[in-house]
């Protein structure tokens, strides 16, 4: 496993969830390929775009005043694969509705790819919920 690899990977993830974190939907949302798939627990269908899951967010904005408090990240794993990598990781997400705050706790896995310009981006997210 190459460190630097892990290191630089570890710099994307950080920085998406940092973005999500902080409500800066246009550094998160610019984390992941246009293309990139989501596999929510919340949602009945694969979201097969960035566009899609974009979307889907602002239906909760408009429905609910969903926004983002705050999200801890732990117990985080870094698996290099070459151009790809994935990142897994325990969430703990306040969010905050028209129904007031509540805590999320989940498992979520985002597989990074290694783009034309070295950039890492997210291709792909996966959440699940978490249980103990």
């Amino acid at each position: 496993m190459s460190s630097s690899t892990v290191e630089e990977v570890r710099a994307a993830a950080d920085a998406l969830v940092a973005a999500f974190a902080e409500g800066r939907l246009e550094d998160y949302f610019g984390s992941f390929a246009p293309d990139a798939s989501f596999v929510f627990h919340t949602t009945p269908q694969r979201l097969e775009s960035t566009a899609a899951y974009r979307a889907l967010w602002q239906s909760w904005v408009d429905e609910d005043d969903f926004r983002i408090v705050s999200c801890a990240s732990t117990g985080r794993l870094i698996q290099d694969l070459g151009d790809t990598a994935v990142f897994s990781h325990d969430v703990e997400t306040v969010i905050s509705t028209r129904d007031g705050e509540e805590t999320v706790r989940e498992r979520e896995t985002i597989v990074f790819a290694r783009k034309g310009d070295d950039r890492w981006t997210a291709v792909h997210e996966h959440l699940s919920p978490y249980t103990s």
